[in-house]
């Protein structure tokens, strides 16, 4: 089963109306559901796809670990929905946690990244999606260019969540 990232934008109605009814994460999510915030509908977000891991594992060192605020696409914030746990996670983080993480990852530099990517401890920590040491890697993609234009598009993405003084939802499913 693919494990796919997505977050997005919510104001703070909608995040804690995700916290009361976490039924309604799915509808949310497939934007059948905005709990009446006409606010939460102009919403953002950004699908890092299964680079997620890869992230969190140049972000903080570790693949399930780290400390906050950088170690956010696995950990932190308060679990929402009703998702069984090996099928993925839903978090929410308010618009202050929110505001520190972009002020951590713009503080992060991209050589910095790039001095902690090595494929072999990555495929040995089981980082998904665990084709780090292919030689020829699919579609003729570099893996770690592929995560560094992620990382920026996260750094872009959190800046402007910040800037608008929102909420966020980190989806992996």
């Amino acid at each position: 089963m693919e494990m796919l990232c997505t977050l997005r934008s919510t104001t703070e109605t909608q995040r804690q109306a995700l916290q009361k009814a976490p039924e309604s994460l799915e509808p949310f999510l497939e934007d059948e559901e905005d709990f009446g915030d006409a606010k939460g509908a102009a919403f953002l977000e950004l699908d890092i796809g299964e680079a997620w891991h890869g992230l969190q594992y140049l972000l903080t060192g570790t693949a399930w670990e780290g400390k906050p605020p950088l170690d956010f696409l696995v950990r932190g914030g308060e679990d929402v929905g009703d998702i069984p746990s090996d099928e993925g996670t839903a978090r929410v983080f308010d618009a202050p946690s929110v505001k520190a993480l972009a002020e951590a990852l713009k503080k992060t530099s991209v050589e910095d990244l790039r001095k902690r990517f090595d494929p072999a401890r990555l495929q040995a920590e089981d980082i998904y999606p665990g084709t780090w040491d292919e030689e020829e890697p699919a579609e003729d993609v570099d893996p770690l260019e592929e995560l560094l234009s992620y990382f920026v598009e996260l750094q872009k993405f959190t800046a402007a969540v910040a800037k608008r003084g929102l909420a966020l939802l980190v989806h992996i499913g």
